[in-house]
């Protein structure tokens, strides 16, 4: 190559290699054996120019070298990095990765559940400790040079992506930030409003998959790929067009005047249209003869993903031979050695094993955390190959397959059962495809009856989402804010949130149409203006008038309507009518007044839905049911006549014989339906005392007269609609600037007013406040001050404790929970009833939960299993009575341990709380919860 070069060129060439030997990343590339992707490269060269830097990129394409760098970057300078994840499962696995660099001496640890080597130069912890940290102004972080947040799309998480906008505007200016997102929409925005809040950052979005990703429907026993090349163009396969279409023919309504004989034969025909879904094991199998294997199947139920494992071994599928089953054995052994027996029957560990042995594994929520840390490790390690998997499993683990299958393409979102979105859809799949391992990534969605391969082609076509803030000042943010900065600076402070940039800038289009709507109104007020006068005020009179005679004419319909009501109630068979409306006005016979069941005759107040429907015999020998709508005004009867006891109303000489006695007996009577009732309306409106005075002042005014009033009125309307649009488009400005100002300013008033706060600073209670975080940090804060915990044994302190953190998953979890008896019973009673006076102050300042701010009720579900854990239960019986997996129980159990530490440090000095919260820890930190390192 540098042959071909002039010696010019390879002077040139020389010197930038020399250049770039002498920069911090020439040696941090040699530590990786692959070449760093382009955009990789951009983001290094951008860090160390001094540039913070957002990187953009989808999942599996290695932003994490991008932090990793940062990392390095720190070491080398003599500075300090943090490294920030979302989950404390992901921070276990960043730890690991750069203690294995670095040396386990430079990387230290801490999640809330573990502190390792706390003083390190590079700390990996979750968002949250950051955030906590930056409050408390902790001297941790003293010579911190670098923040890095991966996964940094999570501020969109409603829970918890508030975290994220703290730790951003709070970071001193000094600290360089490094945002590793997935590939977001609006990354432009974002990168926008990094730019604002913490200086020159650099935007770099890369779509590229460094491992290319073929999406595919699994059909019957065939593979379809979803997309087709046609002339350059990708388009959806018109294979899978051509079965939904003959699948939905399959379905369609069936012809019942066939047959029996030709009926059977054609079921039988729909049937074979009908696709064979293959079951879990064949899906397993058939990608496993494909050579698709390891694979993640995400099924959106625990449930399910445990009931997959099952029909695998019921099949008798196995993955692995007699050498990987050995160390699939000496692995979960070692990993699992801590466990006593008794705890390892009632977790289902030889169930476990059994299916880890060949090959196969769950993986959710549900499962105790150590469990899912040997699946992970033994996936990646190739001895596990199929993965039964939940969505979490999508958010930061490091676990990548060859193939990833979905078999459904609708979710529980919490509330109901949702279409996936194409975000959820690319997290999903873009765990397919291995870099340095696979040359490709598979996508296989199962088909489903009533599937739409274009609705899918969407999907997998559509591989960005927008990054929403989630943002909202919460009762800790307020007070930790103002106790640093004030109230003013703190209000500042809030305004450069993104979720206000946001709002801010989806209200420049808005105000861009309200200056063209001001410019047109200024035309308009130049066409109406009249030299005899105001033409402004006068119009003002004519739409004050019309809206008046709107009014009474609406008040007129809505009385006719009830005394069209009343008056229908009243016929008896026998009377004659008008119909004054509809396709059978005029003269009828009243066969049966239709009163509704249980009605009585003269009964007031029914409605069109449930009025009277009278069957009638028209004049026209019809004999047709009515309804109020064809009674718009009161009718009344002009005449009666006997319905002979022989009517037949099926006859049709014997209608046409009652139908002529109806015309003979109604004569001439005289029908006065619409007229007379315009004449009721024009009698009202001159009766009308504002009406008159309204026609009397546009009279007497001087534009009254003008020969061009009528022109001058048709631009004076168009001046009226314009300015009411334009108001309109204010008030939504107005509704979108200062929004988490003003949501701050009510949050302020409310603390004020329970005294946490006092003018720019938080008082002794709001300190302590302070120190609670947590959706009930509140409730906490007024508990501790009004001692409602003081003098609990710690079992009961931790059942308390559990009313701050738990809530059911689904409102079957949700039933009339069991509750310790005495003292913790009369405070989890005490807990509910401050909620309800905390409710009330709420919505008495505006403070909603809609917002994000305000305190949901305590729920009492989780107490009596974690008292009985803390007096010492054993697991057996804790979750048989729960009735809750055991990685639930882990996880909930956690996170009371979380808060009882905010409660002692929160407490006052001499309080029972900070003694009782300290032993609570100690007793609940046992067997299960002790040993799992995952939260």
């Amino acid at each position: 190559m540098t042959e071909d070069m002039s010696p010019a060129e390879r002077y040139a060439a020389a010197r930038h290699r020399a250049a770039e030997q002498a920069t911090a990343l020439a040696p941090f590339r040699e530590m990786y054996e692959f070449d760093l992707d382009p955009f990789q490269l951009d983001a290094c060269r951008a860090l160390e120019d001094g540039k913070g830097v957002l990187v953009a990129a989808p999942t599996g394409s290695g932003k994490t070298i991008v932090g990793e760098f940062a990392v390095h970057l720190a070491l080398t300078q003599g500075r300090k990095c943090f490294y920030t994840t979302p989950i404390k499962a992901l921070s276990n696995q960043k730890f690991a990765d750069l203690a294995k660099r670095y040396g386990a001496e430079r990387v230290g640890l801490l999640t809330g559940d573990n502190s390792v080597n706390a003083e390190a130069p590079v700390v990996v912890m979750t968002t949250e400790v950051l955030r906590n940290m930056l409050y408390a102004g902790s001297q941790t972080l003293r010579g911190l040079g670098y923040v890095v947040m991966d996964e940094v799309h999570y501020l969109s998480d409603r829970f918890r992506g508030a975290v994220w906008e703290e730790v951003i505007i709070h970071l001193p200016d000094s600290v360089t930030l490094v945002s590793l997102s997935a590939t977001v929409s609006n990354a432009e925005e974002f990168g926008d409003w990094l730019d604002t809040v913490r200086g020159d950052t650099r935007v770099i979005v890369s779509e590229h998959r460094p491992v290319p990703l073929w999406q595919h429907v699994l059909a019957g026993r065939r593979m379809y790929d979803l997309f087709e090349e046609k002339g350059g163009r990708r388009e959806v396969n018109p294979d899978l067009v051509r079965m939904a279409r003959m699948e939905n023919s399959a379905t369609g309504p069936r012809d019942r005047r066939r047959p029996k004989r030709e009926a059977d034969r054609e079921r039988e025909r729909r049937e074979r249209r009908r696709i064979w879904i293959p079951s879990r094991p064949e899906v397993i199998d058939r990608l496993d003869a494909e050579g698709l294997l390891p694979a993640i199947t995400f099924i959106f139920s625990r449930a399910g993903c445990e009931a997959a494992v099952q029909q695998c071994l019921a099949a008798g599928l196995r993955l692995n031979d007699a050498a990987a089953r050995t160390r699939v054995r000496e692995l979960v052994e070692r990993r699992t050695a801590e466990i006593p027996d008794e705890d390892l029957h009632v977790l289902g560990y030889f169930e476990w094993l059994e299916g880890l042995e060949r090959g196969i594994a769950a993986h959710h929520a549900g499962m105790l955390p150590r469990f899912k840390e040997v699946v992970e490790e033994l996936f990646v390690q190739g001895l596990v190959k199929a993965v039964f998997a939940t969505e979490t499993l999508a958010l930061g683990i490091n676990m990548p397959a060859r193939s990833v299958v979905l078999e459904k393409l609708v979710k529980w979102n919490g509330e109901q059962h949702a279409d996936i979105t194409p975000g959820e859809y690319t997290q999903l799949t873009g765990r397919a495809g291995r870099r340095g391992i696979d040359i490709e990534g598979h996508a296989v969605v199962l088909w489903q009856r009533g599937m739409d391969p274009g609705a899918l082609a969407g999907l997998a076509g559509t591989r960005t989402y927008p990054l929403r803030s989630s943002f909202k000042p919460s009762y800790n943010m307020a007070v930790n804010l103002v106790e640093q900065f004030g109230r003013h600076r703190s209000r500042e402070l809030l305004e450069t949130s993104f979720a206000q940039f946001q709002a801010d800038r989806s209200v420049v289009g808005v105000s861009r149409q309200v200056q063209k709507n001001e410019e047109g109104l200024e035309g308009f007020k130049a066409a109406m203006t009249c030299h005899l006068g105001d033409f402004e005020e006068y119009a003002r009179l004519r739409r004050d008038l019309g809206e008046r005679e709107t009014e009474l004419a609406k008040q007129g319909v809505a009385q006719r309507r009830a005394q069209a009501a009343a008056a229908l109630e009243k016929l008896r068979p026998g009377d004659i009518i008008h119909v004054p409306t509809g396709k059978f006005a005029g003269l009828a016979l009243v066969l049966d007044p239709g009163l509704p069941a249980g009605r009585s005759t003269g009964h007031r107040g029914l409605d069109h839905h449930d009025g009277p429907r009278p069957l009638v015999l028209t004049a026209q020998r019809q004999v047709k049911r009515l309804a109020g709508v064809d009674f718009p005004v009161p009718v009344e009867p002009v005449e009666r006549m006997r319905i002979p006891k022989s009517f037949n109303a099926r006859s049709p000489q014997s209608r046409r014989d009652l139908a002529s006695a109806l015309r003979t007996k109604a004569g001439g009577a005289a029908y006065e339906g619409p007229p007379h009732r315009r004449r009721r309306q024009r009698a009202a409106a001159a009766d009308d005392e504002r009406i008159s005075r309204l026609r009397a002042e546009i009279r007497a005014h001087p534009c009254h007269g003008c020969d061009e009033r009528e022109d001058h009125a048709r631009w004076a309307e168009r001046y009226h609609r314009l300015r009411r649009d334009t108001r309109q488009l204010e008030r939504r400005i107005e509704g979108r600037t200062n929004t988490i100002a003003r949501t701050f300013d009510r949050v302020y008033a409310l603390l004020s007013a329970l005294g946490y706060l006092r003018g720019d600073a938080a008082t002794e209670d709001g300190r302590r406040l302070a120190r609670l975080y947590g959706e009930l940090d509140l409730l906490a804060a007024e508990c501790l001050r009004e001692g409602v915990w003081e003098g609990l044994k710690p079992a009961e302190l931790a059942a308390c404790a559990s009313a701050l953190v738990y809530e059911a998953r689904t409102p079957d979890d949700a039933l009339p929970p069991h509750l310790p008896g005495g003292r913790a019973k009369a405070a989890l009673g005490e807990m509910v009833r401050i909620w309800g006076r905390l409710d009330a102050l709420e919505e008495d300042h505006g403070v909603s939960q809609s917002e994000g701010v305000g305190q949901r009720e305590p729920d009492l579900g989780f107490a009596w299993p974690v008292y009985r854990w803390a007096e010492g239960e054993n697991l057996d019986a804790v979750l048989r009575e729960a009735e809750m997996p055991a990685g639930d129980f882990v996880r909930w159990c956690k996170q009371v341990v979380d808060v009882l530490g905010q409660l002692a440090a929160a407490a006052p000095e001499g309080s029972t709380v900070r003694r009782g919260a300290r032993k609570a820890v100690d007793e609940m930190l046992r067997g299960v919860v002790a040993y799992s390192s995952l939260g």
